[in-house]
């Protein structure tokens, strides 16, 4: 019987080859057969949904994770963040980020980085210059 960390890996190849509907139909297969998906499945997911533009969707699935109380981790908030930021939605992911903080789940490099580099694509220069001034003085540059 294959594994969540098998199901994981296959869900994974369909998100980064474009196939997320498929991807999602197979999370409900293995869910129906009674595998639990993990953190990492969801997030394997949302990054998915993210990338091929379906934003709304992503943030469904991550709502999801929080009403059902996972303990989401820098990486699951910073794939959101990200996914935000690519958008152009950085109002979301700055409340996000704040959330995030809020939740006990302190942002690392790759999360300030990310949201720092689309800002200054923005010309949201203010914004990104006091994110990175935070960054420094949380000693992650």
């Amino acid at each position: 019987m294959a594994s969540i960390i098998t199901y994981s890996s296959l869900l994974d190849a369909l998100c980064k080859n474009h196939h997320v509907d498929e991807a999602i139909a197979l999370l409900r297969k293995f869910k129906n057969k009674g595998i639990q998906p993990d953190l990492c499945t969801y997030t394997i997911l949302i990054k998915g949904l993210c990338v091929s533009g379906r934003l709304k969707d992503a943030q469904e699935v991550f709502q999801h994770l929080l009403m059902k109380g996972y303990n989401l981790n820098v990486y699951t908030y910073t794939v959101m963040i990200h996914g935000f930021c690519y958008k152009g939605l950085f109002d979301e992911a700055l409340a996000l980020l704040s959330k995030m903080k809020d939740n006990g789940c302190m942002p690392n490099a790759k999360t300030y980085e990310i949201i720092i580099l689309c800002l200054f694509e923005k010309d949201e220069n203010d914004m990104a210059e006091k994110l990175l001034r935070e960054m420094i003085t949380r000693g992650l540059l």
